[in-house]
């Protein structure tokens, strides 16, 4: 069955740094585009992070410059690299995989950032 399972959230500091991935299964990852999404408490699910089957990337404004997707399709893992995070990135973060009308997502995995 697919699985999309996210791992690597926590509590950093402000200014700091974290990765998270998601390990893929159960569909061809190759051929899907991934994308990373957030919600805050008492907020909608935002679009982070977007890259496709073929390498492209786009990112919401307000990670621009900061956050990194990128994914290793020999892995099945698609990862987030997050740099100068500040406190309004505190989320939960889920793994989003979307081809034709197939989407599915993963259960998510918090992100905190408090000093």
């Amino acid at each position: 069955q697919v699985q999309l399972v996210e791992s690597g959230g926590g509590l950093v500091q402000p200014g700091g740094s974290l990765s998270v991935s998601c390990a893929a299964s159960g569909f061809t990852f190759s051929t899907y585009g991934m994308s990373w999404y957030r919600q805050a408490p008492g907020k909608e699910r935002e679009l982070v992070a977007t890259i496709t089957h073929g390498g492209i990337r786009n990112y919401a404004d307000s990670v621009k410059g900061r956050f990194t997707i990128s994914r290793d399709n020999a892995k099945n893992t698609v990862y987030l690299q997050m740099n100068s995070l500040k406190p309004e990135d505190t989320a939960a973060y889920y793994c989003h995989a979307r081809k034709d009308r197939y989407d599915y997502w993963g259960q998510g995995t918090q992100v905190t950032v408090s000093s």
